[in-house]
């Protein structure tokens, strides 16, 4: 492969955003491919690198792009497939089908100037066999058409258009030994498609049914049970059986398992629907009913500018096509419903379902012998009233301003020995979300500008063989890896991102893949996907412990204050230069001891001043705090940025430890306080709080004139002598 590399001269650090409309909290990492060592590959001349296939063995990757089809290994090899009689941009060919035959060859398709072909490509000598076949069915007629392919036993199973305007949408089996198998030609079974992923699930030795294996279908479409004034798109997953041979007179050459469902991704508490599905991808266990399939959705109403992930359980999946119950066409008036459930007697065998052993016992050993009726009736219901719901009843993920276009996810077991998803999306802008599935959230850990170009990623592929990405677009392809540990120049750093991928070497003062670290050094490596930071190892032999003992529910008070010589921040500076530090600027966290009391609110504050990325996170007992938090910035100019945070705590009920951490490009800063409830307590005196002023005071001198940020203490000020016991 063609090398374009972009080393980093320092990496970019972590900021955290939040909003109301997530249903996780993060600290993310941001890149930029300028910062990365990216493998990037591209010639002169050649666009829409939009058809990724990996080699089974994940050796070679294979790229088809306009006019030309690419293997990259170690050495670069293309072969071109140009129209002879091209002109426009659109009669050109578009390479939009590559999928993997046997050992030596591989089946492609192409627009061909909206007369689509197909061919071998035999892989010893890369060159096309030279006898191309009719593409209808198999490959779109536009480069801009929706379709999915899948090879399944040398058989290519679609969705695509079977016509030149589009307007005759058609799910189908191309075997070299078998007639063609294709959908019916009706609304009912397939309404204006878009067509994202296609794949199959093999059947376990264990399940026993001998249903055999199953090839599902993802795709939106315009809505044939509810009809309103504009077209409502439902996303869809369809089922076939790989066994299928048609029916003997009723559905001749026609599926007779075809069955589709819809699939429910939203936000039942605001009654939000996520309701169009860009890309699925299945992540496979050990059995079938490990496997998860995830999906990425937006809603129809683009302004909204919302994406999500949503999680299903194939045996969801499977219950529904095995037990829904069917619709069927209803004219009822004035109503927007047009399809309501079939309340009626169903024909047996169920229609639909795939030959099973029951089914053979009863001398029907293929979809031939099935009864008319059976056929006759899933032909007019097609439709499931069932719908499909997501692992947890909804989004497992969602993102503001961002629309994601593809996934891939990879599942990683950490140090704890336990299993985790890793999530990757792709945005229409270029850019790559890294995140984590913890049990009840989702945890961004980076936020990677692939992509030179704010382009769509088109393609994303991951190779579990060497834990890589491949990202696709118009103009050209991305090789990343799942992981940047190297990056996280710190202990907290490296904890804090919770990438199950990443772990501290304190021997070597690393952060480090664990997947690229010898097994036997998996014993010094540290990593805490709670994100427990006090795991790390102290940076600073001054640190001292900042402690506070309150008084238990019903005891007395007396005043105390820790004294200066047990009382000191925590520092952990990683800038090279005292003017690139980030400092925490008084009144530090021990400053405000003399605030926390037994059953009555507080509140606490963080003051930082360093370069523009400088941001402050809290830690409660060791846990990042996942709840919105007070944040003001101000540009001081040459001087950097000046920022500030509150944390507003309720009474304690138990010990409790607070760590501030102020953080940026070039280093970090920490500050610590200790609360302890015991009996025979104390309540800070007058004397504490004037010395506590004092502290304010000689503060501002360091940041230079901050009137406006003088206010703001004052009102913060204000807000901590109001907020007692509220």
């Amino acid at each position: 492969m063609r090398t374009a590399a972009h080393h980093l001269h320092k990496a970019g650090r972590s900021h955290s955003f939040s909003h109301s409309l997530t249903v996780f909290s993060f600290i993310t990492l941001v890149f930029m491919s300028r910062h990365l060592d990216l493998t990037e590959f591209s010639e002169p001349n050649v666009f829409n690198y939009s058809t990724l296939l990996l080699s089974e063995k994940g050796d070679a990757l294979y790229v088809g792009a306009r006019e030309a089809i690419f293997e990259l290994i170690n050495t670069e090899m293309f072969v071109t497939w140009e129209n002879p009689e091209k002109t426009l941009r659109d009669c050109l060919n578009y390479i939009r089908v590559l999928q993997v035959v046997d050992d030596e060859r591989l089946y492609a398709c192409g627009t061909h100037a909206f007369q689509p072909q197909c061919d071998y490509l035999n892989l010893g000598n890369f060159s096309l066999s030279g006898r191309p076949e009719d593409g209808r069915g198999k490959c779109s007629f536009d480069p801009s058409q929706s379709f999915t392919t899948v090879m399944v036993d040398g058989e290519l199973y679609s969705g695509t258009a079977y016509n030149f305007l589009g307007s005759e949408p058609i799910i189908s089996r191309y075997s070299p030994s078998q007639s063609l198998l294709r959908t019916e030609y009706s609304t009912s079974w397939l309404n204006e498609p878009s067509f994202v992923f296609a794949d199959v699930i093999r059947e376990d030795a264990d399940r026993g049914d001998g249903e055999g294996d199953k090839i599902y279908y993802f795709f939106t479409e315009v809505s044939v049970e509810y009809e309103f004034f504009s077209k409502l798109l439902i996303p869809r997953v369809a089922r076939v059986c790989k066994g299928d041979l048609g029916g003997q007179r009723t559905l001749q050459k026609k599926w007779t398992s075809f069955l589709k469902a819809k699939l429910v991704c939203s936000m039942s508490e605001l009654n939000f629907v996520f309701n169009v599905v860009h890309d699925i991808f299945i992540l496979k266990g050990e059995t079938w009913r490990d496997t998860v399939i995830y999906g990425v959705f937006t809603s129809q109403w683009g302004n909204v500018g919302l994406s999500a992930v949503c999680a299903y359980n194939i045996a969801a999946v499977e219950k529904v096509f095995s037990k829904g119950k069917y619709m069927q066409k209803a004219t009822v008036e004035q109503s927007h419903t047009k399809w309501i459930r079939h309340n009626g007697a169903t024909p047996s065998p169920r229609p639909g379902a795939c030959i099973n052993n029951q089914m053979r016992q009863q001398n029907i050993s293929s979809s031939l012998h099935l009864p008319d009726k059976t056929l006759q009736f899933v032909k007019d219901h097609p439709l499931l009233e069932d719908p499909v719901l997501p692992i947890g009843n909804g989004p497992r993920l969602i993102a503001k301003d961002v629309n994601y276009t593809q996934i891939v996810v990879d599942r990683v077991q950490a140090l704890d020995q336990k299993i985790y998803d890793v999530i990757f999306t792709g945005t229409d802008k270029g850019v790559l979300h890294k995140s984590v599935v913890f049990e009840k959230e989702v945890h961004i850990m980076e936020e990677i500008q692939l992509l030179k170009n704010p382009e769509p990623i088109k393609s994303l592929l991951f190779s579990s063989e060497t834990r890589s990405l491949y990202a696709g677009s118009d103009s050209g392809v991305v090789q990343s890896p799942t992981a940047f540990c190297s990056h996280y120049q710190s202990c907290f750093d490296c904890i804090l991102a919770r990438d199950p991928y990443c772990a501290w070497d304190h021997r070597t003062a690393t952060c480090v893949n664990i997947f690229d670290a010898p097994r036997q050094s998996h014993r010094r490596l540290i990593q805490s996907l709670n994100g427990d930071a006090d795991k790390c190892p102290s940076t600073s032999s001054s640190s001292v412990e900042t402690s506070k003992t309150l008084p238990a529910a019903g005891s007395s008070t007396s005043s105390a204050l820790p004294s200066s010589s047990t009382a000191s921040s925590s520092k952990s500076h990683t800038g090279k230069g005292r003017e690139a530090e980030v400092r925490l600027l008084p009144p530090l966290l021990k400053d405000q001891a003399w605030g926390v009391h037994a059953q009555e609110a507080f509140l606490l504050f963080c003051l930082a001043l360093g370069p523009s990325d400088v941001t402050i996170h809290w830690l409660v007992n060791g846990h990042v705090l996942d709840r919105p938090i007070m944040e003001y910035r101000q540009s001081l100019g040459p001087r950097g940025f000046l920022v500030s945070s509150w944390l507003r705590e309720g009474p304690l009920l138990k010990d409790a430890r607070y760590r501030c951490i102020a953080e940026a490009s070039t280093g970090n800063d920490m500050s610590e306080l200790n609360v302890h409830l015991s009996i025979g307590g104390i309540r800070a005196s007058k004397k504490s709080q004037s010395l506590w002023m004092n502290l304010l005071s000689r503060c501002a001198p360091q940041v230079g004139a901050l009137a406006e940020h003088e206010q703001l203490l004052k009102r913060w000020q204000k807000a901590w002598e109001s907020c007692d016991g509220h």
